[in-house]
């Protein structure tokens, strides 16, 4: 396993850890669950983590598709401009986390707020995340990047 494999992997971690993050955190409002709250925090420091090894892992991946036949250098130039966005935003929320973590564990009147606060960047670091995944996605995967599917020939839809 090289660090093109890890990269395409990994992203994937953000991605959805952010939003089940985002999700568990919304239930642990709803029914005031500190122990769910907990759970959300640790899924946005593992997230967060993620996409620090993502980004990290970018560079080398980037080597190994720019001399790849059909592969666009300004696709990966806006999927690495991009990135350092979601970057920031992952690390904001997993910084965050350990507050809220904190916070949640010493019971802290501020509890609440702090976990609203952490909502809120959630959902905006899982939309740059995605919009990141996507950027990516574009890369390699032509069916994404035109909208437009290589139709089968006929050989090979028996």
């Amino acid at each position: 396993m090289n660090q093109t494999h890890i990269h395409i992997i990994i992203t994937h971690l953000p991605i959805f850890g952010s939003i089940l993050g985002g999700l568990v955190l919304m239930y642990g409002l709803w029914s005031k669950s500190n122990d769910t709250k907990v759970a959300a925090y640790l899924l946005f420091i593992l997230s967060a983590l993620g996409a620090g090894i993502a980004y990290l892992t970018g560079e080398a991946a980037e080597e190994t598709v720019e001399n790849i036949q059909g592969v666009v250098e300004a696709t990966i130039k806006r999927h690495e401009e991009f990135a350092l966005f979601a970057l920031i935003s992952l690390i904001i929320l997993g910084v965050t986390s350990i507050l809220g973590l904190v916070l949640t564990l010493k019971k802290s009147r501020l509890t609440r707020t702090t976990a609203f606060v952490i909502l809120v960047i959630s959902l905006i670091g899982f939309g740059l995340v995605a919009r990141t995944g996507y950027l990516g996605g574009q890369i390699r995967h032509t069916e994404i990047s035109n909208g437009a599917t290589v139709p089968m020939e006929d050989s090979e839809k028996e």
